[in-house]
């Protein structure tokens, strides 16, 4: 018996056996031989023995075929995958390597002179995709409760934490989006996020198989090659960030008027496109309407816990809003004085089931405080209506207490964009001894040689906002500091002002 049993996810792929289940340009492979490849490479990982018994297993490898047979052939041999990603340098993948105490690492040989210092350093076995595959071998028989995968996160303080799932957190996640989404072996989705993250991971590689549906993959985005495939693929999903859905967006506007239509019409022929990982700028959500015909699904989850809410895949979806509990998923919200919000209101987002994860990888302290009770602790604050929950932002860095006021950034940014000179921004709070927090903006302006001024922007944002909510300074920059998921690093954004005094009460200082 080669196959490991108790997988779900690898057990369901028998079924598509002949099936397509990956295309990475002009190399596609079948269930069955995606089955059959990885348990090659399961062979090669237990080089005799009979189980990993959750060793964990590091691997640097792109999007495409080999990363999918890596992961599924770790699986198989009853490791725990850890994910790198290919855009970190060697500091911040020995980080990795050490906090999750790693025993193999795996690398393309793009990457093996990278990790190869590494590997040696801290003692773990190396092998590259091009020479670890063995012959089939007996294969463990695992179980839900197993581990099987760390991936990092990063917090506000401290170093990346690893979130440790396991094979019955994943199948959680994944059934609760395939019953809310709809998937079927029938569809088709293109792949171009970074698979160090769930959103690439779970959303869109897991779902696809787990469905005997057919993943497309890109190693990278690039908004011409996606917009290429949106019109020769046949593709009937698609899952992205709102920098992905900007930078279509341009490219749409900068194409002639025969591609332009082209590209439209290809769009009618998706079911369903989907927005995560960062807020949706309402601007986004329009643009995108217009040209392609689809109101984007946003939705909102995290590495520790999977999707947790989502607009409804038929029925209106409410721009700025993130819909309701997936399938087995339980929500609340916490105000600040540690009570439940019963009914509509505000306060932390908290939740439970079978999704949420086990632990972080080697922190029990962490562990233990990120939870009360039962009820995974968020850390980020929405308001709930009655309907639909909307965030506000994360209490560490999307709210501002100025003045005994709590703001949300995210109103704010939304508010800026919306200025005919402001193409993007980020809106943080800063210390200030007067006010607690002072609310602060960083601006990209449309063009830098007409970036509106301090003054034209505050008196823009006091017409549609509270005056307490208008930033009382701005600062101009050619692009906000994202990380590779396109999320805005708000920290990095703080720092932009931390040569800046206090603001008094007469509104915003320097130019913008």
């Amino acid at each position: 018996m080669t196959e490991a049993q108790g997988i779900p996810l690898l057990d369901r792929a028998r079924d598509f056996a002949e099936r397509a289940a990956l295309e990475d340009g002009d190399l596609h492979l079948d269930y069955a031989g995606l089955l059959r490849e990885s348990q090659r490479i399961a062979a090669g990982l237990l080089d005799g023995h009979s189980d990993l018994e959750q060793a964990r297993v590091a691997f640097l490898v792109p999007p495409g075929l080999d990363y999918v047979r890596v992961q599924w052939g770790i699986w198989q041999a009853g490791g725990i995958a850890v994910p790198l990603c290919t855009s970190h340098p060697a500091p911040e993948l020995d980080y990795v390597l050490a906090d999750a105490q790693a025993k193999i690492v795996i690398a393309d040989p793009l990457y093996m002179e990278t990790l190869s210092p590494l590997a040696v350093a801290r003692g773990v076995r190396l092998f590259s995709t091009a020479t670890i595959a063995q012959e089939p071998t007996p294969l463990p028989r695992l179980g839900p409760e197993r581990l099987a995968m760390i991936v990092y996160t990063s917090g506000t303080t401290g170093g990346p934490k690893g979130a440790a799932t396991t094979h019955g957190n994943i199948q959680a996640q994944v059934e609760a989006l395939v019953s809310a989404w709809g998937w079927s072996r029938d569809d088709r989705i293109l792949l171009t996020l970074p698979l160090h993250h769930v959103h690439g991971i779970v959303n869109v590689l897991c779902c696809s198989l787990w469905s005997g549906a057919t993943c497309r993959i890109h190693a990278s985005f690039d908004a011409g090659r996606v917009w290429r495939a949106f019109s020769r693929a046949g593709l009937t999903l698609f899952m992205g960030v709102p920098t992905m859905y900007f930078r279509l967006i341009k490219a749409w506007q900068e194409a002639s008027k025969a591609e332009q239509q082209e590209w439209s019409r290809a769009c009618r022929g998706f079911r369903l496109m989907v927005s995560g990982s960062a807020a949706l700028p309402e601007s986004v959500l329009e643009q995108w309407l217009e040209i392609s015909g689809h109101t984007l699904l946003e939705r909102y989850g995290m590495t520790e816990t999977g999707m947790i809410l989502s607009n409804p895949l038929d029925g209106d979806r409410v721009p700025g809003a993130v819909g309701a509990p997936l399938p087995g998923v339980e929500v609340r919200l916490v105000g600040d004085n540690g009570e439940e919000v019963s009914g509509s209101g505000e306060g932390e987002v908290q939740v439970r089931g079978p999704a949420v994860f086990r632990e972080y990888w080697n922190r029990p302290d962490a562990t233990t405080s990120a939870f009360t009770g039962s009820w995974f602790r968020t850390g980020d604050i929405s308001r709930f209506d009655g309907k639909t929950y909307k965030l506000l932002g994360r209490a560490s860095v999307d709210i501002v207490k100025t003045g005994g006021y709590k703001v949300s950034a995210l109103e704010i940014e939304e508010v800026l964009r919306r200025h005919p000179r402001v193409e993007d921004c980020a809106v943080v709070g800063v210390a200030d001894e007067e006010w607690g927090e002072r609310v602060v903006a960083a601006i990209v302006p449309t063009n830098a040689q007409r970036a509106p001024s301090a003054d034209d922007l505050r008196a823009f944002t006091r017409e549609r906002l509270a005056a307490y909510k208008s930033p009382r300074e701005f600062r101009q920059v050619s692009s906000l500091p994202r990380n590779t998921l396109g999320k805005v690093t708000k920290n990095e954004v703080k720092a932009l002002f931390s040569d800046s005094n206090s603001a008094g009460d007469d509104g915003p200082r320097g130019e913008a």
